[in-house]
């Protein structure tokens, strides 16, 4: 095998073992909460920054706080996860990496963090990936992968143990394995 064979295959199994094993720490532990539950809404709706419906009665209106739409307060809380996941992606490929004894050049490794950064921001808003399951076949895996939290509620469509869940995740996983190629190919041309 050539050397620099070795240091590709090398670099690209580190990489993706930082991307696909720092994922779940960065992408559920390290999550704020307000973001989890928000990042995946949308309307016109007008809320308060905590997500509370704006009502109609004026004595009922917060005076002074803020209001916005469902969906900007969607993408607030999808930017600010997606802000904490990438950082935490960065400080997991350069500990992985620099523990090796390589230093990825900066650029590469800013080209793999926007891969895994964009995709994981339009997967998070959930509508694009509700869309491609269904067009790939997948809306009976939906609607039968809900999971009952407490005896009498609802079934929950979204959180953990649910189909969506399970396709981000599976989603998240592959494009990390991209981005590692791509940051590999880079810092190693």
């Amino acid at each position: 095998m050539m050397p620099k064979t070795a240091l590709r295959l090398a670099l690209f199994g580190a990489l993706a073992a930082a991307f696909d094993g720092g994922h779940p720490w960065w992408d559920q532990w390290a999550q704020r909460h307000h973001d989890a539950v928000h990042k995946g809404r949308h309307g016109a709706d007008p809320v308060y920054l905590d997500g509370t419906p704006v009502v109609a009665a004026p004595e009922r209106q917060r005076a002074g706080e803020r209001v916005v739409t469902e969906t900007r307060l969607g993408r607030r809380a999808c930017t600010g996860h997606v802000l904490t996941y990438s950082m935490g992606q960065v400080i997991t490929a350069v500990a992985i990496t620099r523990s090796a004894g390589y230093r990825i050049p900066a650029r590469a490794l800013l080209v793999g963090s926007v891969i895994n950064a964009g995709t994981h921001w339009v997967l998070d808003r959930r509508q694009p990936l509700l869309r491609a399951a269904r067009a790939l076949g997948k809306q009976t895996y939906l609607e039968y992968g809900t999971v009952v939290r407490k005896p009498g509620e609802d079934p929950d469509a979204y959180g953990p143990g649910s189909a969506v869940m399970e396709l981000d995740q599976a989603a998240h996983r592959l494009v990390g394995v991209m981005a590692a190629a791509v940051t590999t190919w880079l810092a190693t041309r």
